[in-house]
């Protein structure tokens, strides 16, 4: 009988706390589905925590169990995505005590794992979904050349674990400016970006020569497997090819040592911020790797933004480079994404082609575009529901669903 009761008992929890997210219906809206065309006057139906239906108003279905959205005339987009911030590793407003995102100890870390360092009880994760950003690519900064690895998560949630879309998601390098500010002030390497790009091949050719030999003590019994190595451990999915390293690079000439080293190594890559990028178009389209741009609303805070220009994304964007929006928050406050994205049409990018920029294309960058970044039956219902486009500067989010709970 007791065990009886623990599994009514355990029943009841479940349909108070997720009974709103089984069936949701979501009606009378303009659905960007991100993936195909514009349904002026559409409905999106949700079953359990995924997407199950999407199609224009005459075909939705008559006769409905479960919660019932109208969204009155507004718009219906798939939840956005922030492709590289900070979301979770400096606490808001708090200072040192919470600001975990540098370990300025060491110029190569990359068995630090964002994991470790996120916070989702930083009120700005609340913000985040406030503004409908429901999925961020969060981790370490850029002051050391090999930073650590980036997760993407999930913005709802009191217990990271239960938030991970995947850890890690990326290596974080760092070329530029920061690495040598970090340094210079303490006499130590890196103080040049010679010395920055070198401490990176350098851990990259052990990682590369430490896969090998595991690989040979996996095949011959008589080869032992080298002694274990954190930091090469973390590195070996990056030279295998495995995990993509993102790579931050504001000047033309830093993007092209990027550039070099990951053609060098035959890395994954996608280079961040791209400041410079509308400098170089052609060139970095000919590379065919992904910019992640941004952040746009700021001052040129450093002598690497001095050319800095709103026009960044849709230069690049003209050329065939592709191309997601971020905030760096806290660079930028997270709920400031659409923002972001607007800022980008202002500078001369579709407004759709913008949108992508922090939904569908920001997840195929990612790695996501399975699960998020467009309203396709079978992905996670994240979605976004505002009175007017969701890139206009006056509209207001009316309701913000994840994996398939109205929050």
């Amino acid at each position: 009988m007791f065990r009886g009761l623990l599994s009514w008992g355990y029943v009841i929890y479940f349909v108070l706390r997720y009974g709103r997210r089984m069936r949701m219906l979501i009606i009378n809206g303009t659905v960007h589905t991100m993936d195909g065309l514009i349904i002026e006057n559409g409905f999106v139906a949700v079953s359990g925590s995924k997407i199950a239906r999407v199609g224009p108003m005459e075909e939705r279905p008559q006769s409905w169990e479960g919660e019932i959205i109208d969204a009155e005339g507004g718009h219906i987009c798939p939840g956005f995505i922030d492709t590289h911030c900070h979301l979770g590793m400096f606490g808001d407003a708090l200072g040192f005590e919470s600001e975990d995102g540098n370990e300025e100890t060491d110029p190569c870390t990359p068995q630090l794992r964002a994991i470790d360092a996120i916070n989702p009880l930083d009120r700005c994760f609340s913000e985040a979904r406030a503004a409908g950003v429901t999925t961020v690519l969060t981790g370490p900064g850029s002051a050391n050349p090999i930073s650590g690895q980036f997760a993407a998560v999930k913005t709802d949630g009191r217990w990271v674990d239960a938030m991970i879309v995947k850890a890690p998601v990326a290596m974080k390098l760092a070329l530029g400016e920061n690495p040598k500010q970090v340094y210079h002030d303490r006499d130590e390497t890196p103080v040049t970006r010679m010395a920055t790009a070198a401490i990176i091949r350098e851990n990259l050719r052990k990682a590369a020569e430490y896969a090998a030999k595991l690989d040979r003590s996996a095949r011959e019994e008589d080869v032992d497997p080298p002694d274990y190595d954190a930091k090469l451990e973390a590195l070996l999915p990056v030279v295998r090819g495995e995990l993509p390293v993102h790579i931050h690079a504001h000047r033309a000439d830093d993007i092209a040592t990027g550039v070099r080293i990951a053609k060098e190594f035959r890395l994954k890559c996608v280079i961040v911020h791209g400041t410079e990028g509308h400098l170089i178009p052609e060139l970095l389209a000919e590379t065919g790797f992904p910019v992640i741009t941004g952040p746009a609303l700021g001052d040129r805070s450093k002598p690497e933004l001095a050319n800095m220009t709103l026009e960044n994304p849709a230069l690049l964007q003209k050329a065939g480079v592709p191309i997601a929006i971020c905030t760096d928050h806290p660079e930028v406050p997270i709920q400031y994404l659409p923002l972001c994205a607007a800022l980008a049409v202002k500078g001369g990018m579709d407004a759709e082609e913008a949108l992508a920029a922090i939904t569908l294309q920001a997840a195929r960058i990612a790695g996501l575009e399975k699960n998020l970044g467009s309203i396709t039956p079978g992905k996670d219902a994240d979605l976004v529901v505002t009175d007017r486009h969701p890139l206009e500067l006056l509209g207001q989010v009316r309701a913000v669903v994840l994996g398939g709970r109205r929050i």
